[in-house]
């Protein structure tokens, strides 16, 4: 697989990482378009991915949109809307890769960095992270997807004071609210990232895919239309190299074939 400047691959890991640690990480249009391309990268050879992982350098994750260049943005509207349009095209793209994704935080997502982590299958967040809408601070409304996935995760209720309120969240209340998977100490932040991303590579790849993408799908559509597509999907899966052998191995637990 070709690499760009914000991905690379290697035994089926592909890590996007956001490189604007400067700007907090945060999105002009280049920086969108990039990361669009990487999804897009992805997308093109996904039968080589196994897990995709998204982090950052420097101290923050995410700061948002980039509000210097909505300022020196002769049109702010055209900039804005042209910005949210590229952004929105990669979240989608990024959803509907048939692959995991697992979310490495290190330092305040806001805005858009939100959006982001939302995005993800699983969180890994430092202790000392913090979450924050960002958009009231600066007379906005919610974009990258904030507003349908962060009721789904939250709820309803701690939503609305997320967003209407501005205030931050610390990692523990993330937690505790569902916004985040798990918290540990930035020392060990990585090391916990890897075990889990471990963890996913050694199981089929098909099957962990084909649940991420049942889980995305899951709260489009009816309960008939779920159980539809997971008879189908674990019936197609059931004849699989990989299912075929692990299935026979555990109907033959002392490798007794008779």
């Amino acid at each position: 697989m070709t690499t760009l400047p914000l991905l690379s691959v290697s035994d089926g890991v592909a890590t996007i990482r956001l490189g604007r640690p400067d700007a907090g990480n945060a999105f002009d249009l280049p920086a969108a378009l990039m990361l669009r391309d990487a999804v897009t990268e992805i997308g093109r050879t996904v039968h080589e991915v196994h897990v995709v992982v998204v982090r950052a350098d420097g101290r923050l994750f995410c700061a948002g949109g980039d509000v210097r260049a909505m300022s020196a943005a002769p049109d702010r509207a055209a900039f804005v809307a042209e910005l949210a349009g590229v952004l929105h095209e990669t979240l989608t793209a990024l959803r509907a890769l048939p692959v995991p994704v697992v979310a490495v935080v290190q330092g305040t997502a806001a805005g858009a960095g939100v959006g982001l982590l939302l995005a993800a299958d699983i969180v890994v967040a430092a202790e000392h992270a913090t979450f924050v809408a960002a958009y009231p601070s600066v007379g906005l409304s919610p974009d990258c997807g904030v507003s349908a996935l962060l009721p789904a995760a939250v709820g309803a209720r701690r939503a609305a004071l997320f967003l209407l309120t501005g205030a931050p969240i610390d990692a523990a209340t993330a937690l505790d609210w569902g916004l985040v998977t798990e918290v540990c100490d930035l020392d060990d932040l990585d090391a916990r990232a890897g075990e889990v991303v471990a963890d996913i590579a050694a199981l089929p790849r098909e099957a962990v895919g084909e649940a991420a993408r049942l889980l995305h799908l899951a709260p489009q559509r009816s309960y008939a239309a779920q159980l539809a597509d997971e008879a189908a999907t674990i019936a197609r899966l059931s004849g699989t190299p990989d299912a075929e052998a692990l299935i026979t191995a555990f109907a033959t637990p002392n490798g007794d074939t008779e």
